[in-house]
């Protein structure tokens, strides 16, 4: 399963030159946490989130040294910080360098760009142009999704059974977020694992199982902490 089958695709946005006011607007309104700053072209200027305005929160909250504590220890802050934080357009407080990936990847590789930046959602582009969101909620949802297949053979489901039976003896392994499809002697094993311990683990059990060369593993990683389960 692809990206482009599980994205949000109506996706709500911003321009460089929204000002932050009506940013908060749409925050309020439409109970998100960050919006993408699209430029002229479609593409992805930036990102503002909640994070980029908290730093104005901060700024009003935090008390101010003296003048001359100020010029001997510094203000403890960049021109860009400062920027931030008084900005009033978009473009003066998006964050610039954002994460991105492709509509036409597998949820798997999605769900391992999340993990290993720690971040809740990813623009989606085809052809350089924002074309959706992608969230935890979203791969998660992918997962529920099983694609229509034929129905199997007193074999492969007798293959199904030796290793699903395999897999819930793997320590850490949460068997919902797993799913293995056998066809033509060939078991796909889809789904998110914490880490590459436990997809080295699921391997490992399955092939103990059924036989090496008779499984095609296709895990992405997702830690505990991102879909709720504690460990």
């Amino acid at each position: 399963m692809l990206v482009k089958d599980v994205m949000t695709k109506k996706v709500i946005t911003v321009t460089p030159e929204t000002r932050i006011e009506e940013i908060v607007r749409l925050f309020l309104k439409h109970h998100i946490s960050g919006v993408p700053v699209v430029d002229e072209a479609g593409g992805v200027a930036g990102l503002v989130s909640e994070g980029d305005l908290m730093r104005r929160v901060a700024d009003t909250d935090a008390p101010r040294r003296s003048w001359w504590l100020e010029l001997f220890a510094g203000n403890g802050t960049s021109a860009a910080d400062y920027v931030k934080a008084h900005g009033r357009q978009a473009r003066e407080v998006m964050t610039r360098e954002v994460i991105t990936v492709p509509d036409d990847v597998p949820i798997g590789r999605a769900a391992a760009v999340l993990e290993k930046h720690r971040i809740k959602r990813i623009p989606v582009l085809r052809d350089g142009k924002l074309v959706g969101i992608v969230s935890r909620s979203n791969l998660l949802q992918g997962l529920s999704l099983a694609p229509a297949i034929p129905e199997p053979s007193a074999d492969e489901r007798v293959m199904r059974a030796r290793i699903l039976e395999a897999l819930a003896d793997v320590p850490g392994i949460q068997m919902s977020l797993v799913n293995v499809l056998v066809s033509d002697g060939v078991a796909s094993i889809n789904g998110v694992v914490e880490n590459d311990i436990e997809a080295n683990a699921v391997r490992l059990a399955a092939e103990e199982a059924v036989g090496e060369g008779k499984v095609d593993i296709q895990l992405g990683r997702l830690p505990a902490w991102g879909y709720g389960y504690s460990i």
